[in-house]
């Protein structure tokens, strides 16, 4: 396995620094690879695109993942075609910038609560709009996923639904090491059951407390359930990522772990300790 890192690492540092700093950064602390998120900078030109994209393999960063927002139960502006439609113009965008793998979203908690949206329901319409994306994507050499992340489409076995539903070997699953927490579940646990399927892995880490305890304050949000996670430098918190390393390692899994930081701590210490300790779990 080899070790990347997500342009959002960076925070505040991606607005002082711009992306071609933050390219620069990724490179001068040892990475492997730079995983581009969707944000202000990318709604730029393709041809801009590609100069970014080019710029970070002169770096010799590999060009790992471009993560994305989509939302295929409430569409875009209420419209599903509108909201694929601009899912494919982000493909078209991971394709200018010279990544192998595009990971977006799929839903986000339904507007209103009622009967016939819960997740069972959603998954055809879900289903139909991923297939199509990903058949757009595969064209262009590109794999599409999706991530456990936003309470709707978070756990485990949602998540394994869906992708057996979508059926399309383009498309699988990028696990995220940490976030398994915010929907209640032991992330080490199910890490093992997406690892079959994963395109790609973030490696986060989380601090936890019991929702019996009063709210620690700033920097915490709560969990479906109500206990409380803090983000945290990768091996600080209670994520168990070595765990899951070794278990990812077991199942076979041989590509990028990209480290996507979220504390409180300063970003670039929490990036550089982070590959610092992923490269110690890989290693032993």
């Amino acid at each position: 396995m080899k070790i990347c890192v997500s342009t959002y690492s960076f925070g505040s540092y991606l607005e002082k620094l711009g992306i071609f700093g933050v390219i620069d950064k990724a490179a001068e602390l040892g990475f492997d690879g730079i995983e581009f998120v969707e944000s202000a900078w990318s709604n730029v030109p393709l041809d801009e695109l590609r100069r970014i994209g080019e710029y970070a393999a002169e770096k010799g960063l590999a060009r790992t993942n471009f993560c994305v927002y989509a939302d295929f139960v409430n569409g875009c502006g209420g419209d599903i075609r509108a909201e694929i439609a601009r899912t494919k113009a982000n493909v078209d965008r991971a394709s200018a910038l010279g990544v192998t793998c595009m990971r977006h979203d799929v839903a986000s908690q339904p507007r209103d609560r009622q009967y016939g949206i819960g997740y069972d329901d959603c998954l055809p319409g879900m289903a139909n709009a991923i297939r199509e994306v990903t058949t757009y994507a595969q064209q262009l050499g590109i794999v599409t996923s999706t991530e456990n992340h936003g309470y709707f489409s978070q756990d485990a076995n949602r998540v394994e639904r869906l992708i057996n539903t979508v059926a399309h070997p383009n498309f699988g699953a990028v696990i995220d090491l940490g976030n398994f927490m915010c929907a209640d579940e032991d992330p080490w646990k199910s890490a093992a059951i997406l690892a079959p399927y994963a395109k790609h892995v973030h490696a986060k880490d989380f601090f936890k407390k019991s929702g019996m305890e009063m709210d620690p304050g700033s920097g915490w949000f709560r969990t479906r359930s109500g206990d409380y996670l803090r983000g945290t430098i990768i091996g600080h918190g209670d994520a168990h990522i070595y765990q899951s390393v070794q278990m990812l390692k077991r199942s076979g899994y041989d590509g990028y772990l990209s480290i996507e930081f979220e504390g409180c701590e300063d970003n670039l210490l929490g990036i550089s300790v982070g590959r610092e300790n992923l490269i110690r779990y890989i290693t032993q």
